[in-house]
């Protein structure tokens, strides 16, 4: 049940599944990956595996959505019947796509906007999208769910590990999170999003498996007591994946894995090869 008419849209920086967006009829616009002499749209006609085999060669920039193509989505919401829009995007002290969204959104006739500015990246912006399509599915209002989702923001939180931090580095990326970090003893950080949506070294691990054990128990940590949906997000390191949803299953027997996958391409240029990531959202009561 949908009263109000209310669609949502997200950006593909939230790593919501094809599955779930078609489940919940969520729209997403692609970010754009920029190689010297070709572009791509994240997910689209660019796969997460190709940014990885071709890293070696040419490290990509990204870039926001086309403004083109994001009105062009605001025509098919119009047609498809909607009155209202909600705008999840990633944080907009990681990328310039809140920005663009709200200012096209502002300036769109037909259709009231709203934007979100989800202090994340990755499912931890995707869970908000996720959850505000659950609310709309229950029959919230358009004046509620603006007011309630937001409060939801500080619910969801992303850890994750990468193998290098060069690519944050040289994508300019790295926040918080020193650029140096302890390569010399192998010293690894795990990387969250602050209050302000800026990357910063939540933990850290003497090596690759310390880390992915420090990863889970900053997850644990987050989840407590409570029953929480959870996330096991990576860059072509699909066995270590499988190995941390084993190892949750017991750790936090609460967790109800609903998301499993590799992240988007856009977020791979970002990373480089070896991301292991873990998503967790305590949902409050409707």
């Amino acid at each position: 049940m949908n009263q109000d008419k209310v669609a949502i849209l997200t950006d593909s920086g939230g790593d919501i599944p094809k599955e779930l967006l078609e489940k919940y009829h969520i729209y997403q616009i692609p970010l754009r990956i920029l190689y010297k002499e070709r572009e791509y749209l994240d997910g689209v006609n660019i796969s997460a595996n190709t940014v990885y085999a071709m890293l070696p060669i040419e490290i990509p920039k990204t870039s926001l959505p086309d403004g083109a193509l994001i009105n062009q989505v605001f025509d098919q919401i119009k047609a498809d019947g909607y009155e209202k829009v909600l705008i999840v995007c990633i944080s907009s002290n990681l990328s310039g796509t809140c920005n663009v969204m709200k200012i096209l959104g502002d300036a769109y006739h037909g259709l009231e906007c709203h934007v979100l500015d989800t202090k994340n990246i990755s499912i931890g912006s995707g869970f908000l999208a996720l959850r505000a399509a659950q609310y709309l599915e229950h029959g919230m209002c358009w004046q509620e769910l603006l007011q309630k989702l937001p409060l939801e923001v500080p619910n969801s939180r992303v850890f994750f590990c990468v193998k290098s931090l060069e690519y944050l580095q040289k994508g300019g990326r790295i926040g918080l999170v020193a650029a140096a970090f302890g390569t010399a003893l192998n010293l690894k950080p795990i990387i969250s999003c602050n209050s302000d949506g800026i990357y910063y070294t939540a933990g850290k691990a003497l090596g690759r498996v310390q880390s992915i054990h420090k990863l889970e128990a900053l997850a644990q940590q987050m989840a407590g007591h409570a029953e929480v949906e959870l996330a096991i997000m990576h860059g072509d390191a699909a066995e270590e994946a499988e190995r941390i949803y084993a190892d949750l299953k017991t750790k936090i027997p609460k967790g109800k894995i609903t998301v499993q996958g590799q992240i988007s391409p856009a977020l791979g240029v970002h990373t480089g090869p070896g991301l292991l990531g873990i998503g967790v959202f305590r949902k409050t009561r409707e």
